[in-house]
């Protein structure tokens, strides 16, 4: 079957990229491999390192990134990894990096993964199958607190109170055990009001969840400054973000990176020695037009952030 999967953004990732057929490029989320095909195939002389947490990712992408095997090394690894992988890789300077954030559409469409909340499957939600950590372990056996304050923090759920509540009740009769029994229960401890609008209830709470049993939040600082210091001067970080979370951590991270001194503001004069790593190119994020919103609504919270690593000599 021909290949037609489009992903977010992608015409602006490889603008922002500045692809040379001859440059090193990492592609630290591959997912359904769509950005990848995009780089690899604007390559001739150069490389390209593919990273996924997803085993299934890895196995995928040998078929789909076939014709350009010649270029492209798999990497099964976490980006907070990216360091090491880089590394091992022996990429002393690479051109460019993309980081697209977030579940992947084959991991939403497995309705066996237990990512979706519209279809019944046991609770996992674990980006890598074989870290020890699932949905399951965090519904029935963290505290109500702690699962409170990752529904409230994680998905910015207003009810995170009720449901946390609602949970460690269920849990006591006997354990939850699927995703659709989870969703009945969020539902339970959802005023009528809050049950009609236009997002699914369980959004929110799925989002907090899959957050937390995959460490995403905390993963994202060590691999943007890891990416940074992987770069090569001139070379550009793309990142992609699905929710308000990921990008403030990653507005936040950029701009600290490009701040340089960190003196008090009374100093005269700079005594940290610290000078600006990354030049941050876009003011306000790149979001999806009209065009590919009408073809994927999935685009719809997108936001591209892009970043472009000083020059020490220029500085």
């Amino acid at each position: 079957m021909e290949y037609t999967h489009k992903p977010v953004l992608l015409d602006e990732c490889v603008d922002a990229l500045h692809i040379r057929p001859d440059g090193v490029y990492v592609d630290g989320t591959l997912g359904r491999a769509g950005h990848s095909r995009e780089i690899a195939k604007r390559l001739t002389t150069g490389r390209l390192i593919c990273i996924d947490r997803d085993m299934a990712a890895i196995d995928a992408a040998k078929e789909r990134l076939a014709p350009w095997m010649d270029r492209v090394t798999l990497v099964h690894s976490n980006f907070s990894e990216l360091g090491q992988v880089l590394r091992a890789a022996g990429v002393t300077g690479a051109d460019g990096m993309l980081f697209d954030l977030g579940v992947s559409s084959p991991q939403l469409d497995d309705a066996s993964r237990g990512f979706s909340y519209m279809q019944d499957a046991p609770l996992d939600m674990r980006m890598d199958t074989s870290a020890p950590l699932t949905a399951h372990e965090v519904v029935n056996g963290w505290s109500c607190e702690e699962l409170r304050r990752i529904l409230f923090e994680y998905g910015e759920e207003r009810y995170a109170p009720a449901i946390a509540k609602a949970i460690v009740r269920a849990r006591e009769t006997a354990p939850v055990a699927t995703t659709l029994e989870l969703v009945a229960i969020i539902k339970s401890a959802m005023p009528p009001a809050a049950l009609r609008e236009k997002q699914h209830p369980a959004k929110r709470s799925f989002q907090a969840i899959r957050i937390a049993v995959n460490g995403e939040l905390d993963a994202l600082p060590p691999m943007l400054t890891a990416a940074v210091e992987g770069l090569a001067p001139g070379g550009r970080l793309a990142v992609i973000t699905f929710h308000s979370l990921e990008d403030r951590v990653v507005k936040r991270r950029m701009a600290e990176l490009a701040r340089g001194c960190t003196c008090p503001p009374e100093f005269p004069v700079c005594v940290c020695g610290n000078k600006p790593k990354i030049k941050v190119l876009t003011r306000k994020p790149i979001v999806s037009g009209g065009a590919e919103l009408a073809e994927n609504p999935r685009a719809r919270s997108a936001k591209l952030r892009v970043a472009e690593k000083c020059d020490p000599l220029d500085i």
